[in-house]
């Protein structure tokens, strides 16, 4: 068998192949953050293509913590009723899905909050110029913020919770010295910047219990000046694997720099481009590793499975044009993913229309 299609678990989580929709921000949810039938038919469809594990966009824990319109909120227990229909949806399909938790610190969008950025600590030179600077009491509310978003996402009936501490997010603002310029516990060593985040995962598994999966979302490097090196995310993954964390996926960049999410991929080696990176962690490491990072390949996916670079293979973009594709290739058509990784998906989610594929879109519409 392929060892694509094998079963896995992470945790006590049964998944019945080794593909995951990684994190993809669709721009769907209600202004309150709220599930709507755009989200729960997007999420069906991806169910229903194959997909093992689905992860939500990003979903704020806190209301000053949002980041992007029409982003998904976790941050009140009334919005626990409608995500249990997605929840629902996507389980009579044999799938299983995920809830990603973050607040976006510095790049939140005080057009959206009304409110002032909570930052680590001053920078001028990447996302918002100003802000709140947190304080330790700051601090231990957002932890407990993360552990309570934990406990929705748990009796919403979400398979798994995974922590945002990737892309300049919050949880990557604490771990990055180029925004993290603190002189207390929380900043200097990587062990102080790392202190955050190991509180929230503590406060989270002591709400959710030990056989509920926590992941996390990894920078592997920020590619920012006197960003986060690999070095440092190696010794983060390491504390994390001692912590407790069920899964790592591992990832890069940031939203300023644009590396997390690259162009033309139109070439093999051009594909996972964080492969050597997840080596490194998976020399040091063993706790599971999603890897992602525009993987377009099926044979390369098998490859990076089978010599040990890690133990899952996610995409987002290949699943906006194509929700079935894990079911092609299952089927034995191994044809590479028609995503041409050229973004314009992003046009619409920034005109608050959802995302979508536009090249797939005006093909559809020349056929009728």
């Amino acid at each position: 068998m392929l060892k694509l299609f094998e079963t896995s678990d992470i945790n006590a989580m049964r998944l019945a192949n080794r593909f995951v929709r990684s994190a993809t921000w669709e721009g769907m949810a209600a202004d309150d953050g709220a599930i709507t039938p755009e989200l729960i038919d997007l999420y069906t469809r991806l169910a229903k293509g194959g997909v093992g594990l689905i992860i939500t966009s990003h979903t704020y824990v806190r209301p000053d913590g949002k980041g992007t319109p029409r982003q998904l909120g976790i941050y009140k227990d009334e919005l626990i009723e409608g995500l249990q229909d997605l929840t629902r949806a996507v389980h009579r399909c044999d799938s299983r899905v995920a809830v990603e938790i973050s607040h976006a610190g510095i790049l939140t969008n005080e057009n959206l909050t009304g409110q002032t950025p909570l930052v680590v600590s001053p920078v001028d030179e990447y996302g918002a110029s100003a802000g709140r600077v947190m304080t330790v009491e700051d601090i231990e509310e957002i932890s407990d913020a993360f552990a309570h978003a934990a406990r929705r996402a748990k009796a919403a009936g979400f398979d798994a919770v995974q922590i945002h501490a990737a892309h300049g997010f919050l949880m990557s603002q604490f771990l990055s010295p180029a925004f993290n310029k603190r002189t207390d516990a929380y900043g200097g060593s990587i062990e102080n910047r790392a202190r955050a985040l190991l509180e929230v995962l503590a406060k989270m598994r002591t709400s959710v219990g030990s056989d509920f999966p926590i992941l996390i979302k990894l920078n592997s490097q920020d590619f920012l000046g006197k960003g986060l090196t690999l070095e440092d995310s190696i010794q983060v993954g390491l504390m994390l694997q001692q912590a407790g964390i069920d899964d790592i996926e591992l990832s890069g960049g940031t939203v300023d720099t644009g590396d997390h999410c690259r162009k033309e991929i139109d070439a093999e080696e051009k594909e996972a481009y964080w492969r050597t990176a997840a080596k490194a962690f998976k020399q040091k490491l063993h706790v599971p590793l999603i890897l992602v990072g525009g993987i377009r390949s099926f044979q390369l996916a098998e490859r990076l499975v089978g010599e040990g670079y890690a133990d899952f293979i996610p995409m987002s973009r290949p699943f906006i044009r194509e929700p079935d594709l894990v079911n092609r290739w299952a089927s034995g058509d191994l044809r590479k993913a028609a995503c041409l990784s050229d973004n314009l998906c992003r046009g619409p989610l920034m005109e608050g229309k959802g995302i979508y594929c536009v090249v797939e879109k005006n093909r559809q519409q020349k056929k009728g």
